[in-house]
């Protein structure tokens, strides 16, 4: 693989860092070029860092142009890689002639790059901006920046994300932490808790809110010092300012900083106050340092550090919030190593440089492979309940994609959603609001495949206006020539006679297979009398997901306040007709559980807008019993390690008891909906009651089974592990659809 990379060469700070270290490392794998525009310190490094380089320098952009178009050429590279404004630039002028495939990696949001320039915005601004449409794929350094392009518009199918990844190859401080010290005029007790930075000292940093958070938290926690790590414009007015504070004994300005490993090693928390960034070197060496980290929300920040789990987060310029964080840290050292051990595991698993080059490789793999794709109809269309915010239905939507990724990596997908943008964020994935049929009408022609996508679509009890929908688009994809499939979906009930009627035509008519997560549906779809689509048994798509590891769930239960070796009964519930009447119930079982079996109440909702009123209908009655309301709904990676902490769950939400099951965790279902029962029966877990049958004395006779039940892994793992190993007819239907098999 030969790939020409293309810069100006005036390049600094986290780019300059990022493409010297990808390129220096990547050069066992693919043979590349480094060419500039410009002779100077950045192509000198490369060139001592032995990254073959060339400089086409000159004022005439058609000589240049001609010059890079022959090197190109004769060099016989397969992919032009820019960066930055004259990189993309460059790229965009050679594309239609070369007709290689360019890509830019886009490492900073390039609307800020020229702030305090005007004409430099205005001019290179501009024209970096239109090269950026005009090339085919861009990298943004971090999924952050993926999201700002998505935000913007740009094809989710030509984007990629990459990490600034490190070296965690152990490292040994050149200093101990108090020679260190003292070589950078730090004179503090050694009981010292040392908040450091490492940044440079401009206004985009915004330094003035750390010394005014560390100002405040000094005061609740006196131990606290701050070091200062780097130079700039603004070190008179940082100083000045700390002296206005009264904290400038404990405040160390200690210049520029070129041994990183000994100044990491002798500071306590890490922090980063920035303003804006796309994903910054001092997190991750800090990471490696294994120091818990206080941070800004900015850039890709938040997808290494997990609020309160592997860190703390606050948004830019939030004073009160940062003095907050750093005096928790300060005032406990099992938390502060805790924290710094989990981000160290995980940013050692997912930002190491052997990830980062990697997936640099991944990318032009993947760019060829799709370059070399024949035209025609590609892709999938995917219909269901998305993007009203049920963790269940997500879950569905997020195990189906990952399917269809499994099937072929590169297919483009296309969801109907109610909060399109935040799909595209997601998952990835293009979406089209769910009421712009239109639109979906005109797509259905350029994909293969429609995807009638899980749950309980094919149901009139919730809204007959819902079902006609769904056989509406199941009528649109098949009248476009799409293969139509019903994945891992249940039916019914459907109770109105026309609408069994008119489901039943329908699906005869334009389906070609239905895959079903339980028997009763395939009762439903036999009393209906379908018989053209193949029909084929398979499981809910969400039991191939996975629970977050033990230490980030610790650390989701520890941000709420839980203790994570506790011991708990998980009741997940929502509003429904006849509800209302059996609150006191509910609150009684788990008064009982809570004094008979030790297990402390917790209400974790599937789709908080409507679970949480019931949770608290509940808690009202609760009394002093300690018990917890989750507030918002977690995502499935999330939400199923904090079922696997569930002693026993009592849920009317039938995800809530797949996503425990999953775990082994004994069940009791409500049920308000046959879903709950057909699913609970097609595993074994035969502990359930109808809504209207709930009384306190069913309720705690069938919580007293589930605890006799807690020890048994083999009989509570046995029916989801028999799930699992028939969920694959899913994917199996839709691949053999995209590979133009017939059903």
């Amino acid at each position: 693989m030969k790939v020409v990379h293309l810069i100006s060469g005036g390049d600094s700070g986290g780019a300059k860092t990022h493409i010297h270290s990808l390129l220096s490392n990547i050069a066992s794998r693919a043979e590349i070029t480094l060419v500039c525009f410009m002779e100077g310190p950045f192509a000198q490094e490369a060139r001592a860092l032995g990254i073959p380089t060339v400089v086409f320098e000159g004022h005439s952009l058609p000589r240049t142009l001609s010059r890079l178009k022959k090197f190109i050429r004769e060099g016989g590279y397969q992919i032009i890689h820019c960066h930055g404004a004259r990189g993309n630039l460059m790229g965009a002028l050679v594309k239609r002639d070369l007709k290689l495939p360019v890509v830019t990696t886009v490492h900073s949001d390039y609307r800020l790059d020229y702030l305090g320039r005007p004409l430099g915005r205005l001019v290179y601004g501009t024209l970096n901006t239109l090269a950026l449409r005009r090339l085919d794929y861009r990298i943004g350094v971090s999924d952050a920046m993926v999201d700002i392009l998505i935000d913007r518009g740009f094809d989710v199918d030509t984007l990629f994300s990459i990490y600034n990844g490190i070296d965690f190859t152990p490292r040994r401080a050149a200093q101990d932490r108090a020679a260190f010290l003292e070589g950078v005029g730090a004179r503090w007790p050694a009981d010292s808790v040392i908040v450091g930075i490492a940044a440079r000292l401009n206004p985009v940093k915004d330094i003035p809110t750390l010394i005014k958070a560390f100002a405040r938290a000094h005061r609740e926690e006196p131990r606290l010092r701050l070091l200062i790590a780097g130079d700039g414009e603004d070190m008179a007015d940082l100083k000045a300012l700390a002296r206005e504070l009264g904290v400038e004994e404990e405040v160390c300005f200690a210049g520029w900083v070129s041994d990183v490993d000994s100044f990491y090693a002798a500071i306590d928390i890490n922090t980063l106050t920035s303003l804006s960034e796309t994903f910054p070197y001092s997190v991750t060496e800090g990471a490696r340092a294994a120091l818990p980290t206080v941070s800004s929300r900015v850039g890709g920040v938040p997808y290494l550090i997990d609020h309160a789990v592997t860190g703390f987060l606050f948004e830019p310029g939030d004073v009160e919030a940062l003095a907050g964080h750093l005096s928790t840290l300060a005032a406990d050292q099992g938390l502060r190593a805790r924290m710094g051990q989990r981000l160290y595991n995980k940013a050692k698993s997912q930002y190491s440089i052997e990830t980062t080059l990697d997936r640099q490789m991944e990318i032009y793999e993947t760019i060829l492979r799709r370059q070399a794709r024949p035209k025609g109809r590609c892709g999938a269309a995917v219909c269901g309940a998305y993007g009203k915010g049920n963790a269940g239905d997500d879950a569905i939507l997020e195990a189906i994609v990952k399917e269809l990724r499994d099937i072929d990596p590169d297919l483009p997908i296309w969801v109907l959603s109610r909060s399109p943008q935040e799909t595209r964020l997601r998952y990835r994935v293009n979406a089209i609001y769910t009421f712009r049929l239109w639109r979906f009408f005109r797509r259905l022609g350029r994909t293969q495949l429609y995807i009638n996508g899980g749950g309980s679509l094919m149901q009139d009890v919730t809204s007959r206006r819902s079902l006609w929908f769904y056989l509406l688009t199941i009528s649109m994809a098949h009248a476009r020539k799409n293969k139509v499939l019903m994945y891992g979906c249940g039916i019914g009930p459907i109770q109105y006679p026309s609408n069994r009627r008119l489901c039943s035509r329908v699906l005869q008519r334009n389906v070609d297979a239905i895959t079903l997560r339980d028997v009763n549906s395939q009762d439903e779809l036999r009393d209906m009398g379908i018989t053209h689509p193949e029909v084929i048994l398979s499981a809910d798509p969400t039991v191939i997901l996975p629970a977050a590891p033990a230490e980030i769930t610790d650390g989701l239960l520890e941000s709420m306040g839980l203790d994570p070796a506790g011991s708990y009964i998980c009741f997940t519930l929502r509003t429904w007709p006849g509800f209302e009447e059996k609150a006191e119930a509910f609150a009684q079982a788990a008064r009982y559980a809570y004094q008979r079996h030790g297990l402390t109440p917790v209400f974790l909702p599937i789709e908080a807008r409507l679970d949480n009123v019931a949770a608290g209908r509940v808690s009202r009655l609760l009394g002093d019993v300690p018990h917890l309301i989750a507030p918002q709904s977690a995502s499935s990676y999330h939400a199923i390690g904090l079922f696997a902490r569930m002693k026993i769950v009592v849920s009317m939400r039938l995800h809530a008891l797949v996503f425990a099951a999953g775990q082994g965790v004994p069940l009791v279902g409500i049920v308000y909906d046959q879903k709950i029962s057909s699913f609970l029966d097609y595993i074994g877990q035969d502990l359930y009651l109808d809504l209207h049958a709930v009384t306190p004395q069913a309720l705690t006779q069938a919580i007293d089974q589930a605890a006799a039940r807690m020890g048994d892994r083999e009989f509570l793992l046995g029916g989801v592990e028999r799930l699992r190993q028939v969920e694959h007819r899913n994917s199996q239907a839709a691949a053999r659809f995209l590979k133009g098999e017939g059903a």
